[in-house]
């Protein structure tokens, strides 16, 4: 049996999202060491609020501290690419949140680095770890939805519908060329490739920005808190509010998907729908208990996630008995559990179903495909 508490992790980031990892490694019993502020005073008040010890000064001064085994990297997008690299190179294992770099150029890169340091890399893809998610991706496998054919879904949001909304993602320098396809459409595309087995080869995309002007608070604003107050200064958006895309996949299947991040009434609304030969399934993140399956010839069926009655890998990432309903937050906890199980036995397990590096490139890959097809109005290759 793994004694997690034998680990210690430090994240990098502490908004809400950092926040949301350290709150998972400590109730798997995982030693939280420190974290690191985007300066030393923001660090040492996200330490304080998160009620941890340390607030560490700089990346330097963590990766010198021989009591952090693995570094979660929560930071902002542009940050991802120096640090993973300084904390690949200081011999630790890492979590990196998505999407992995700012270009395809930099995670294949980062992608070669992890292959070479023998350390787990993992990319923070937490959706996968539904139960019913990991459930599905093993009914595929198993043949039970036959050949895949059709694909649809989207991913909606409505924290940035305002123009006085803001956040660092609007910033291309910061967040990157695409914000809805980079945040949360390429959680989309790793779920579905992850369920079906398959990656898109070809996408066709057409991006829009409804809000071509927005305020930006001159302080800092932090993920989804309330829209910007005080004094505010006019900024141009050249990031995608929301983006229509089709998907090519080479075994024959076809996917369309929708991202939003301006969507009215939408939260944090993720579906997915897998139509096979044999049988369909749906999935959508507001009501991630259940799973719907589809058949022809018989009775459609809802199946709540419950370890009795799911498949041994669905079964695997839950945590409370069915009834009692897991969210978001418990992903990060399934997730980091099998994480560091593997950083316990020195290498990825053969049977791990996180994003490896690999994932975390294709995806940027997936990216550029994208900017490519919206400005070239044509199907493009990945």
């Amino acid at each position: 049996m793994i004694n997690f508490n034998d680990l210690g992790a430090a994240v990098v980031g502490t908004g809400f999202i950092g926040t949301v990892h350290t709150w998972a490694l400590r109730r798997l019993g995982v030693r939280v060491e420190g974290v690191l502020g985007s300066s030393p005073e923001r660090g040492a008040v996200g330490a304080a609020a998160m009620g941890v010890a340390r607030a560490y000064a700089s990346l330097d001064e963590l990766l010198a501290d021989p009591k952090v085994d693995l570094v979660h990297v929560t930071s902002p997008n542009h940050a991802h690419y120096s640090q993973v690299k300084a904390i690949l190179a200081a011999g630790k294992h890492v979590i990196c949140e998505k999407p992995l770099a700012m270009t395809s150029d930099e995670s294949a890169e980062m992608l070669k680095l992890a292959e070479a340091s023998g350390r787990v890399a993992a990319v923070c893809y937490n959706i996968r770890f539904y139960p019913l998610n990991q459930h599905a991706h093993q009914m595929v496998k198993d043949g039970d939805l036959g050949d895949i054919r059709f694909i649809t879904g989207h991913y909606h949001q409505d924290w940035l519908a305002k123009p006085t909304d803001w956040n660092w993602r609007l910033e291309t320098e910061v967040g990157g060329a695409l914000r809805s396809v980079g945040d949360i459409g390429t959680h989309w595309a790793d779920l579905t490739s992850f369920i079906t087995g398959q990656k898109a080869t070809s996408v066709f995309a057409d991006l829009t920005t409804f809000i071509p002007e927005r305020q930006k608070p001159v302080g800092p604003v932090a993920t989804f808190s309330q829209e910007a107050e005080g004094e505010t200064e006019t900024r141009k958006i050249e990031t995608d509010d929301a983006a229509m895309i089709m998907l090519k996949f080479a075994g024959g299947a076809r996917a369309c998907l929708t991202t939003s991040q301006v969507n009215v009434g939408r939260k944090n609304s993720l579906q997915w729908d897998v139509a096979g030969s044999k049988a369909s399934a749906a999935w959508d993140s507001e009501t991630p208990d259940h799973l719907w399956i589809g058949q022809r010839d018989g009775p459609n069926q809802i199946l709540q996630r419950d370890a009795a009655l799911m498949n041994a890998t669905g079964a695997a990432a839950a945590s409370l008995p069915g009834g009692h309903v897991e969210g978001f937050a418990d992903t990060f906890f399934a997730l980091f559990r099998q994480v560091y199980g593997d950083v316990a036995k020195g290498a990825r397990s053969a049977d791990a179903t996180y994003a490896s590096f690999a994932d975390g490139h294709y995806e940027m890959r997936f990216c550029d495909a994208v900017l490519e097809s919206a400005a070239k109005g044509q199907w493009v290759d990945l």
